[in-house]
């Protein structure tokens, strides 16, 4: 006799998403929010939009994917039902499918419910820098730089460059990316941090292991929904000539533009378009971003002292190692998570990662 598959927990946990999702709810603040973008003038002032819009997309993300989940569900139970009755095998194969789709969609959910600071919803501005170690270190943060691109394009998450700077003969000096997408920030947070890179050095002509470093800084970007008070007297800008490889006139000609708070020290750049007013506009909005990440440190720090995550960017420091020689091996100091699959994670799949750290974030702050 052919047995099916278990497939609890996952029946007794869906019998009562209902009551914990209430989806009609979201459904209706969707049709109240296409209701009143409709309406004549409402575009009049897009900015004005912004709060509106990113309420409306994470809305939808969460309806789609509780459709996906009842779906799911109710295929399963179909054929739970047809491989009890048959005993067919083919039956057995779709219902563990199922089952594998069904527990994937449950762990996506179980994140998101992680996801409840206010700022998680936003999206995200992420910095990448290498540490000392010249050209080693900067291809080792482009190979960072690839990992983040190809999560967000599997996320469908939108990625805009912000500020670039090359390397001298390969890799970056530094980038700064804003990703937008349902719950950028509260995925991304999870990557903040020194990440170490260990393997065969492709610029050593004697074949010798090289340890690498680069650090990552992710901040919810603030946008222009948040009120910070910022007074012009407190802002020093700084016009220079941007340096690297640009064309179309962007680095001859004086456009770069660095802002500096000077009650906090904080400063931002952008040297990437060849207008002096786009780069002054984007480097002011990382300067609000960086502003409010202060806001929300200070106000994590009442409730715990601030988990020692990125200290010099040196040993001792990582958060997550990326092991490519002797062995194949991406180890989270953090959460004691690990895959052998390292390819995969240089590839963007991270998912394992920063759920499990969302879950041992969970569990500090109980």
């Amino acid at each position: 006799m052919i047995c099916a598959p278990p497939v609890s927990p996952c029946p007794s946990v869906l019998t009562t998403f209902g009551g914990v999702f209430d989806v009609a709810s979201s459904e209706q603040r969707l049709r109240d929010i296409e209701t009143e973008l409709s309406r004549p003038g409402a575009w009049d002032k897009p900015e004005a939009l912004t709060p509106v819009l990113q309420e409306k997309r994470r809305l939808e993300d969460e309806v789609g994917r509780l459709t996906r989940l009842k779906t799911c569900r109710d295929d399963m139970e179909e054929w739970l039902v047809l491989a009890s009755e048959n005993e067919d095998q083919e039956a057995l194969e779709s219902l563990e499918q199922q089952q594998k789709e069904l527990a994937a969609l449950l762990d996506e959910t179980e994140l998101v419910m992680l996801l409840s600071a206010e700022e998680d919803g936003q999206d995200a501005i992420l910095e990448i820098h290498p540490g000392a170690g010249g050209t080693e270190s900067q291809d080792w943060a482009e190979m960072l730089l690839r990992l983040y691109t190809r999560w967000a394009a599997r996320r469908k998450y939108a990625v805009e460059e912000m500020d670039f700077l090359p390397g001298d003969e390969a890799g970056i000096k530094s980038v700064t990316l804003r990703i937008s997408g349902p719950h950028a920030f509260g995925f991304l947070k999870s990557e903040r941090g020194i990440h170490r890179l260990i393997r065969i050095s492709p610029f050593d002509a004697s074949g010798r292991r090289h340890t690498s470093f680069a650090s990552v800084d992710v901040i919810p970007d603030a946008g222009n929904d948040i009120q910070l008070d910022i007074k012009e007297s407190d802002l020093r800008f700084d016009i220079f000539r941007s340096s690297g490889p640009g064309g179309q006139s962007v680095n001859t000609t004086s456009s770069a533009v660095r802002v500096t708070h000077l009650p906090t020290g904080i400063s931002a750049q952008c040297q990437n378009e060849k207008s002096q007013h786009h780069n002054k506009e984007t480097a002011l909005r990382v300067l609000r971003a960086r502003l409010y990440n202060l806001e929300l440190q200070k106000r994590e720090a009442e409730r715990q002292a601030e988990y020692a995550g990125k200290d010099a960017i040196a040993f001792g420091s990582q958060i997550r190692t990326y092991t490519l020689q002797p062995y194949r091996l991406v180890k989270d100091h953090r959460t004691g998570s690990e895959s052998g699959d390292v390819d995969a994670v240089l590839d963007g799949q991270i998912d394992q990662f920063q759920h499990d750290y969302l879950l041992y974030r969970h569990e500090q702050q109980r």
